[in-house]
């Protein structure tokens, strides 16, 4: 065993580059409610929205002369679909649990300006109705409102709960309320169920090698985070590792207030023209995403969404710095399909190490200035610029470690602005209790003795 502590740390010590800039907290301000109006011909209403605090119905006006008629109970929206002639209109309300109301028509009362480069913008009005102009950010940009989710480009924190100073199994620095804060919109991780009586934890590999808490505990943090920002739209992607009933997941994101939130599809099988913009999602309160892995069942619990039938991933765990952008999950899925689907790229690189006669997968700390950066080889940007030229787009979910390392503080964020055709303002990260380069590269050093530490004693567990 002795003789393979000098491998390890021989892979461990290799010199990081790491320019980072001093990061700059972004406490985003409770937005002021929005209020759009549109003037229409006589065969379609007045649509009037308010998204932070709505007392009384509210009516969302389509394209094509439906209306959705709503009533906001709290964070609960109850609505249903009704037709409007010559300026009468007949309504049925229905409970709203799924968002199949809101696949009538694009969507008037919140747009963006139209985008020429990146990610193409789509359209919500037509030329012979005047076009609203909405200067409320959707995901910190206005230019993301009037586009469809599977047309925006996310950073997504990989392992987001796992933040245990000095421990191998660790994927960011932050907790979850910095991650949100800097801009990370998808939060992927495991989850272990040890027994009945503990419920969901959220481990990695193994809860006695790292195990952040209940899946409870920290769905009442992320749902806090959306009460305060209403035009936030984020997915949250888990691992079901001990393959348990989907009906498990039932009671968490119950007891931790997420349910009002959650957003079902009309289609268990949705192509890219099938998911809601930005907006939408919004307006209706249905800002939540939710997918798992494996066992996902959407007849007996719809909004837990079977991942892979929405959308596909790159090689998972990657240790080729290349980053090919392959499809790997499903498998053998066929390329015509793969093209009308969202997908993620898996761009979190790791380094396989033998010990104790076991293959262990670390992640490439030294390397993450150059593999979190905007450009150069191995770089997100760089996988992000291939798949687009493979794919003829860019990937929707950018899934990376320690989103705050890269070639500046922010540059993961950058990679996702430049892709969505957008401006990103560097001053907007990363976190708050890392003032450094300097820093940064001495946390790194220090890790090095307690991953080894970290490995040993789970190998001798098992």
């Amino acid at each position: 065993m002795m003789s393979s502590i000098p491998f390890l740390l021989l892979l461990l010590a290799a010199r990081p580059i790491f320019a980072q800039e001093p990061p700059a907290s972004d406490d985003l301000a409770s937005p002021t409610p929005i209020t759009e109006s549109s003037q229409t011909s006589s065969s379609i209403s007045t649509a009037s929205v308010s998204i932070v605090t709505p007392t009384g119905p509210q009516t969302v006006v389509y394209l094509d002369g439906s209306t959705l008629e709503t009533s906001v109970v709290g964070a609960t929206v109850l609505g249903g679909a009704s037709s409007t002639t010559n300026g009468s209109s007949s309504s049925s309300p229905s409970s709203a649990s799924t968002s199949d109301t809101t696949s009538t028509g694009s969507l008037i009362g919140i747009t963006g300006g139209a985008n020429p480069t990146g990610n193409s913008s789509a359209t919500a009005t037509t030329s012979s109705r005047p076009q609203q102009t909405n200067t409320r950010p959707c995901n910190g940009y206005a230019e993301l409102c009037d586009r469809k989710i599977s047309n925006v480009s996310m950073v997504v924190a990989h392992n987001s709960p796992f933040v245990v100073p000095h421990n191998a199994a660790s994927n960011q620095v932050f907790p979850v309320l910095t991650q949100l804060e800097d801009g990370i919109r998808g939060l992927q991780f495991e989850t272990h169920y040890p027994n009945a009586s503990a419920g969901l934890h959220l481990c990695h590999t193994s809860c006695n090698l790292l195990d952040a808490g209940t899946l409870e505990s920290y769905l009442t943090t992320v749902r806090g985070w959306l009460e305060e920002h209403p035009y936030e739209v984020i997915a949250i992607m888990m691992g079901n590792d001990n393959r348990v009933p989907p009906s498990t997941y039932i009671q968490p994101f119950q007891n931790s207030g997420m349910m009002p939130y959650l957003y079902t599809p009309r289609k268990t099988n949705a192509t890219l023209d099938d998911w809601p913009t930005l907006s939408q999602m919004i307006l209706l309160n249905k800002r939540v995403i939710v997918m798992l892995d494996y066992l996902a069942n959407q007849t007996e619990v719809p909004w837990l969404l079977d991942e892979f039938n929405y959308q596909w991933q790159t090689p998972f765990s990657p240790t080729n710095p290349a980053f090919p952008c392959t499809e790997q999950r499903p498998p053998n899925q066929p390329d015509n399909v793969s093209r009308n689907k969202m997908y993620m790229v898996n761009h979190n690189l790791n380094i396989d190490v033998k010990l104790l006669g076991q293959s262990i997968l670390i992640p490439a700390y030294t390397l993450l200035g150059e593999v979190n950066a905007v450009s150069g080889n191995g770089s997100l940007g760089r996988n992000v610029e291939n798949c687009t030229a493979m794919w003829g787009r860019p990937p929707n979910w950018l899934l990376v470690d320690y989103y705050n390392f890269g070639n500046f503080n922010g540059s993961v964020f950058q990679v996702a602005a430049d892709a969505n055709g957008v401006s990103y303002n560097r001053d907007d990260c990363c976190g708050s209790s890392v003032t450094s380069g300097v820093a940064y590269e001495k946390e790194t050093y220090k890790m090095i003795p307690f991953v080894f530490v970290s490995i040993v004693a789970f190998l001798l567990l098992y």
